[in-house]
């Protein structure tokens, strides 16, 4: 029985862990969400780029 009790006790402390190591990744992973800024299509030279070197040398850039 005190064994039990134990194994019992080493379930909630692993339980609480878990817990806490979830709260700190949904934590980190919001404050890097806050932190992307948004991206407007064709700022900066990213609309319809050409390829410079390479075998699509002088085509223009697809997804």
């Amino acid at each position: 029985m005190h064994i039990y009790g134990r194994i019992i006790d080493m379930n909630t402390f692993e339980h609480k862990n878990l817990i806490n190591s979830e709260v700190k990744t949904q934590k980190r992973k919001s404050l890097f969400r806050s932190l992307i800024k948004p991206v407007e299509a064709g700022a900066h030279g990213t609309l319809n780029y050409v390829v410079k070197k390479g075998l699509g040398k002088n085509k223009i850039a697809k997804k």
